[in-house]
């Protein structure tokens, strides 16, 4: 493979829609996106509104046979991973690369009992986004992707990594290639896990991690219990990173709300299971504690029995 020309895409959610809208006026039809049943009817029909701008997609249904794509990307949530791994197959051939830009730090491991390990690259999306049907909204400015094998040295990276930085740096998609992604992406999780999770339960935008010290802690000791894991994994992330990362986060406009406590209103389950889940899992396999996260869980669940009805007397 010479250049990137042909792109499955799979969730047009947040994540989705960020690199739909871009790699489209490159690519135009060379992007597929893969979507069956009413969803595929509802974008046929409806299309989505990004940053203000209504977009048609080329649709392509997971039953339809093509000829390979030379990347798939597959955005959609964990929820609905391993089903989207299903729906890919015919978009892959021998040496399709595979991204998926998902919470959590198991995608890859997961995407790999399905397909080639060694045509999977390591990815994340860094992305403030509001969705609310088919409308999404985010700062471009502030959005980034994070890509490559788990060590990348700069003057020898692999084919892959320079084939999709090429279409990257072709349609303004901003990435960066970092030397260490297993510590990229276990960095992602630590906010995750925290940031989501405590501002769900809480009904905070936000901007309450720079205004009110007391979500904040919250926030540090559940991102706590990420980083000891981590640590006992042999992942390099500093003891102070979520305290650091607080200068980031007072950057994110204060009104915008967290994937999960979209979730949450709009009535949606959460991926409480991806998130606090597998830290308790962890915790358990490596001896650590996790209360915050282990008290998080019930709530999320608590508040998703609540939407579903099955809490008597609300």
């Amino acid at each position: 493979m010479e250049r990137i020309n042909k792109v499955a895409l799979i969730g047009l959610g947040a994540i989705g829609s960020y690199f739909a809208d871009r790699l489209q006026d490159e690519l135009g039809d060379g992007l597929r996106i893969i979507a069956g049943g009413e969803r595929a009817d509802r974008l046929r029909r409806d299309g989505m509104v990004i940053n203000g701008e209504k977009r048609y997609f080329h649709i392509v249904s997971p039953e339809e046979k093509r000829d390979a794509a030379d990347l798939v990307i597959v955005s959609t949530k964990m929820t609905g991973f391993r089903q989207a791994l299903e729906d890919i197959r015919n978009q892959i051939g021998s040496d399709t690369i595979i991204m998926t830009p998902l919470n959590g730090v198991e995608s890859e491991s997961v995407a790999a009992e399905y397909y080639a390990r060694e045509n999977i690259l390591y990815s994340l999306m860094r992305v403030s986004s509001v969705k609310d049907g088919n409308k999404v909204t985010f700062d471009p400015a502030a959005s980034f992707v994070e890509f490559g094998d788990a060590v990348n040295e700069e003057e020898h990276l692999s084919p892959n990594v320079l084939l999709v930085k090429d279409l990257f740096d072709r349609t303004d998609i901003c990435c960066k290639i970092r030397p260490d992604m297993l510590q990229a992406i276990w960095e992602k999780f630590v906010c995750n896990v925290s940031e989501n999770q405590v501002a769900a339960v809480l009904d905070i935008p936000f901007g309450a991690w720079g205004s009110c010290e007391a979500a904040n802690r919250l926030r540090v000791a559940t991102a706590a219990e990420v980083i000891k894991i981590a640590q006992k994994k042999g992942i390099v992330i500093d003891d102070h990173y979520a305290e650091e990362h607080l200068a980031h986060l007072k950057r994110v406009p204060a009104a915008n709300k967290p994937s999960t406590l979209q979730d949450i209103l709009a009535g949606r389950k959460t991926e409480k299971d991806m998130f606090a889940g597998t830290v308790i899992r962890m915790g358990k396999e490596l001896g650590i504690p996790t209360p915050y996260n282990e008290f998080l869980y019930d709530a999320l669940t608590v508040l998703e029995e609540k939407n579903a009805g099955t809490v008597e007397g609300i």
